[in-house]
């Protein structure tokens, strides 16, 4: 009898990890380092600091349960900028450090398998407060921007990589994680690509609940041209590629 799609579902769950994956052969397994928690980048490289959580004024306290509860996806958005400080604390919200363990892992304000954090966090920046339009690169180490590069209609490049959703253009700000594979292909090997997309979602629900902080809303994209994200990132697509985009903005 042929299998219906739980059946089917439930294979490649029990596949992707007992029977592809031998952890005896994985890098880690082998001893070889784990790779470095953020991406590196010149010493020449222009960064900006941004405001740690204890000199946060502005961030108003919100009540779990409404928050959840009022959580949506929104489209639309005020023609209003983000402050730093705002930005400040939406990245800390989805990727920042809780304590460095070592030079391969860190506890974060997000769960990730294995401790491993795969993701860079990458800003398509429109309308914040102290910053030029272009694109940034959060580093969670220092709580600091990179500023990787400034881009020509900006606003309809990303619309035309997200197949002409129109809302990233019309929002202050749209995070754009990539993937770095091998920081979870050290510790789980073939089966990295499942758990590398269970992690996405965590990141992405902590944007919506923080956004609720600061009148905020925005709004999942998992629909967009591959080759086109990345090339607009200007990352290689292979040992870095694009694996998810949420456009902010006031509501």
């Amino acid at each position: 009898m042929e299998q219906n799609m739980g059946d089917r579902y439930r294979d490649f769950l029990k596949d992707s990890v007992r029977r592809t994956v031998d952890f005896r052969q994985t890098d880690q397994s082998r001893g070889i380092p784990a790779p470095p928690l953020q991406k590196p980048f010149g010493a020449k490289a222009t960064t900006i600091d941004l405001v740690p959580f204890r000199k946060w004024e502005t961030i108003r306290e919100v009540n779990l349960v409404d928050a959840i509860r009022r959580r949506r996806s929104r489209r639309t958005f005020q023609n209003v900028p983000l402050t730093l400080e705002e930005l400040s604390f939406l990245l800390w919200a989805t990727q920042g450090l809780s304590v460095k363990l070592d030079e391969g892992h860190a506890l974060r304000t997000v769960p990730s398998a294995g401790c491993r954090h795969a993701f860079e966090t990458y800003l398509c920046v429109l309308n914040v407060e102290g910053l030029h339009k272009g694109v940034y690169r959060y580093l969670p180490l220092g709580h600091e921007l990179l500023h990787e590069f400034s881009e020509d209609r900006l606003a309809e490049k990303t619309v035309t990589a997200v197949f002409g959703q129109p809302y990233p253009g019309e929002a202050a700000v749209t995070f754009v994680w990539t993937a770095i594979p091998y920081r979870m292909e050290w510790r789980y090997g073939p089966a990295s690509y499942k758990v590398i997309a269970l992690d996405a979602g965590h990141v992405c629900q902590n944007l919506y609940l923080a956004c609720e902080a600061l009148g905020a809303g925005t709004c999942a994209i998992a629909a967009y041209d591959q080759e086109a994200m990345d090339r607009l990132l200007r990352i290689d697509g292979k040992d870095e590629f694009t694996v998810y985009l949420a456009p902010v903005g006031k509501v």
